[in-house]
């Protein structure tokens, strides 16, 4: 395998950013009267972003009424986007070792830009990427491969020569319809009724050590 570079999906495979979605579901249920829930609750659904944060962190509800609630947390969300999220333990010596080694990195996640992109400001890193796509980046969204197929473009790689990866079997499907190398990231959040290894991945990565491994492996 040749790789000339590495996209990352955003939440649960580049950034921890679930501790932050926790508190805004909490925030909302103070708001609707309720108590709030254990953070370890939201944690495996964090990947399917509001939608699956509502559905495990309130009750059944109408779907406006559940529109309504995913609207509201999205706003308390971004009033705390940064307070406790950071890099995965060990993505920031992955980060240098693709930069050592003179190749690029970036993100294709289905967050809007509106959140995603201050976050990555936040944390330093949107000067080291060589490209950004978030959900409302095109008019498509994974596991649609045109935002890969984007991120590849603005990186001057071919698709071949990229590695994908995420922690949600949409991000495998994209990385196989944009004809990228893909990785589950088994660190992420995978809900109980999820299945990596029915995903069909290239690679199946239990921590960032073997992500590490994975790349000297290639650029040795």
């Amino acid at each position: 395998m040749k790789l000339d570079s590495v996209l990352f999906d955003l939440d649960g495979t580049l950034i921890d950013t679930a501790g932050d979605m926790a508190a805004a579901c909490n925030a909302l249920r103070i708001e609707e009267g309720l108590e709030p829930v254990d953070p370890a609750l939201i944690r495996p659904h964090v990947s399917r972003g509001s939608v699956g944060v509502i559905s495990v962190g309130m009750p059944p509800a109408e779907d406006s009424v559940t529109a309504g609630w995913r609207e509201r947390f999205l706003e308390l969300y971004r009033e705390r986007l940064t307070d406790s999220s950071t890099l995965f333990e060990g993505m920031e010596r992955v980060l240098t070792l693709i930069e050592s080694r003179r190749r690029c990195w970036g993100v294709v996640t289905n967050k809007p830009g509106w959140l995603a992109e201050p976050l990555l400001e936040a944390l330093g890193l949107t000067e080291r990427c060589c490209a950004v796509v978030s959900g409302d980046t095109l008019a498509q969204r994974k596991p649609h491969p045109a935002p890969l197929l984007h991120a590849m473009d603005q990186c001057g790689v071919a698709a071949e020569r990229c590695l994908y990866v995420g922690d949600d079997v949409r991000d495998i499907i994209a990385a196989h319809a944009a004809g990228a190398r893909s990785a589950a990231a088994l660190w992420g959040y995978i809900a109980p009724d999820q299945n990596p290894e029915q995903w069909g991945a290239h690679h199946s990565l239990d921590d960032l050590a073997a992500l590490e491994t994975l790349l000297l492996t290639v650029w040795s």
